[in-house]
């Protein structure tokens, strides 16, 4: 078994699909199948192009998890469809690919490949969480989310983003270096000081508001010179001149986000994953009968031929 552990971030990748493909490909009842399609063809390619030996769809138990929300309720606030008072919030999907997400689950259960996802917990958190505590092999984290450029490191698990935000024909392979490159964030802990810049600066998509007046490259210089947020955040709060009043001005201002920031932002490594079997990546699919019901009933043709030929050969 020397191939990696590949980890999917589900929702990411059909999601993009669903945006990326016309929802004119359908299936015999009319029923739009663009995003079970593109999914099902980007785990082809990752198949045949990373060659895994391992392979986990991590899946959103809870997208917008209360442990969050409590902290910053601002968070992933603009994507919600339908408050719960309870918990659990219904995010905003499109019409035409929620039916889509049962049948990408039905596909991954028929050819074998496992699915994970953790109570109360988003699939960055099941990702996380996998990942630091794999100690067997390389772990390639596969999304179209910046969040999870934290997780790349070289020790003790090497641990690298393939980031699909342009497509898998353009897919980039992000390690230490290239985070540190792309960020001038430190090479010896890139994804934890991406973790601390990504809280300092905010991210809109996620609700996040960052601190007023600290864009990225500012963010960076500061993780980088300081070591890390907590370590700037002291400096500040004891006056230490590196810090220039405006900026020791600005973090005070923001005090109560950045008390909550970091839980907010980093993903949730104890998360308790449940597993829905083993992760080898199968030589061919559990259910045969099943996989080809699903590929006559949804119109998958091509799309499940071509995950059919990825599978590993035994």
């Amino acid at each position: 078994m020397t191939g990696p552990l590949a980890l999917l971030d589900s929702a990411s990748l059909y999601f993009r699909s669903f945006y990326a493909l016309p929802e004119s490909m359908t299936a015999p009842d009319g029923t739009p199948v663009n995003a079970v399609r593109g999914f099902t063809d980007t785990v082809a390619r990752i198949l045949t192009d990373r060659r895994p030996a391992r392979l986990v769809a991590c899946l959103d138990a809870d997208w917008r998890p209360k442990f969050r929300t409590d902290l910053l309720p601002s968070y992933k606030a603009h994507r919600v469809a339908e408050e719960v008072p309870e918990g659990g919030d219904v995010e905003e999907v499109p019409d035409t690919l929620t039916p889509q997400v049962p049948i990408i689950l039905e596909l991954l259960e028929a050819f074998g490949l496992a699915t994970a996802e953790a109570a109360g917990y988003e699939a960055d958190d099941v990702i996380g969480a996998l990942a630091t505590h794999e100690k067997k092999s390389p772990v390639e984290v596969i999304t179209g989310d910046r969040d999870l450029f934290q997780l790349v490191r070289h020790e003790p698990t090497p641990t690298v983003v393939i980031y699909v935000g342009k497509g898998w024909n353009k897919a980039e392979i992000l390690g230490p270096a290239e985070i540190a490159e792309k960020y001038g964030v430190p090479v010896e802990h890139a994804g934890a000081a991406y973790a601390d810049m990504a809280a300092l600066r905010g991210d809109p998509s996620d609700g996040l508001p960052g601190v007023a007046g600290i864009g990225e490259k500012t963010a960076a210089k500061l993780i980088t010179q300081f070591g890390s947020l907590q370590a700037l955040l002291d400096a500040s709060t004891a006056g230490d001149s590196r810090v220039p009043l405006k900026t020791r001005l600005r973090l005070t201002d923001a005090a109560d986000y950045l008390a909550v920031a970091p839980t907010v932002v980093r993903v949730a490594a104890d998360a308790p994953i449940e597993q829905s079997r083993p992760d080898l990546v199968p030589s061919e699919p559990a259910d045969p009968a099943k996989v080809a019901e699903l590929a006559e009933r949804w119109n998958l043709g091509r799309s499940v031929e071509r995950l059919l030929a990825a599978l590993p050969k035994s």
